[in-house]
């Protein structure tokens, strides 16, 4: 038996696209018996990004058996949406996860911001947030956004402003892909495809317009998907998300996933301060002497507390 090494461009449930390394010829794979999921409590054992090898059974019909999954650099999940003590494993072997966020048409919360920049923290991975179609805002919320570009950076996320119905921050975007792979995030509707495809138009992803009825976009990207923009650069469209991350996650250390408050945690009075009521906080103090955005802060609360974040 010979075996084959490969990369996981798109899951469809029980088949999977998998793209040869040596010719890039991309093969109709399913799994070969039951595959356990690295001690995750996932729905699904291999996500887009994986590396496995594979055995070529027919050639002419291209189809092939995955044997083995070969060990992720990193991963992300998603709560799973049919099994709630479970997660969806949606990426894996990323070099950086980029939120598409409008603050319009739809708007994207804070909340939800600040909840995708600590999973991937957990996760290790660098953000770039991305603040799409700049053509439906006005000054003030224009000003509002660099407001927001400008607390993001000073944690260290990369932010970017795009217009992509005119072309403007796309080379920026571009740029910023080169030579990595990349998973796209956020909610439907925030323009997402329509990025992609002003990026490398020969993709040809699906778009739909947003439901002006509800101000929320209309789910068209099914299952996470890979594509190659130019050699070694691959981007990773997901699925309009509704919760990202937070699988798993202790209260105790979510504060860890916020880097303006890891920092001051070995100079809170006790060892195990929930940075909520407890006297002798450094994080609390930090807040009210507006060193911590009282956003980011209310955001730790309500992830802190279960309170729902995802709008």
């Amino acid at each position: 038996m010979q075996l084959q090494k490969g990369l996981v461009l798109r899951s469809t449930g029980s088949w999977y696209e998998v793209r040869d390394t040596r010719d890039a010829h991309i093969w109709q794979c399913r799994l070969k018996g039951k595959f356990k999921n690295l001690g995750l409590k996932v729905t699904n054992p291999l996500a887009v990004g994986d590396y496995v090898m594979f055995e070529i059974e027919n050639e002419t019909e291209n189809f092939g058996i995955i044997h083995e999954i070969l060990p992720r650099d990193n991963y992300v999940i998603r709560s799973s949406v049919h099994k709630t003590a479970h997660a969806h494993l949606l990426a894996a072997n990323v070099d950086q996860a980029i939120l598409i966020a409008t603050l319009i048409f739809p708007r994207t919360s804070l909340g939800f911001i600040d909840r995708f920049l600590v999973a991937i923290e957990s996760f290790r991975i660098p953000g770039v947030i991305v603040f799409n179609k700049q053509d439906l805002l006005n000054d003030e919320i224009r000003d509002f956004q660099q407001q927001l570009m400008d607390l993001y950076e000073s944690l260290g996320y990369t932010c970017l402003a795009t217009d992509a119905l005119h072309n403007h921050g796309v080379q920026e975007l571009k740029d910023l892909l080169h030579g990595k792979v990349s998973l796209f995030s956020g909610h439907s509707g925030v323009g997402k495809s329509t990025l992609v495809n002003t990026i490398s138009p020969g993709l040809s992803i699906k778009t739909q317009e947003v439901s002006t009825f509800a101000n929320k976009g209309v789910h068209t990207t099914t299952f996470a998907e890979m594509f190659e923009l130019e050699k070694d650069t691959f981007i990773i469209d997901s699925p309009g998300i509704k919760e990202l991350g937070l699988a798993d996650m202790k209260p105790g250390e979510i504060s860890h996933y916020f880097p303006e408050m890891r920092e001051l945690l070995n100079e809170c009075r006790f060892n195990n301060c929930q940075h909520i009521n407890e006297p002798g906080c450094a994080v609390k103090d930090a807040v009210q002497e507006g060193q911590i955005a009282f956003s980011r802060y209310e955001s730790y609360l309500s992830m802190v507390g279960g309170g729902d974040n995802r709008k």
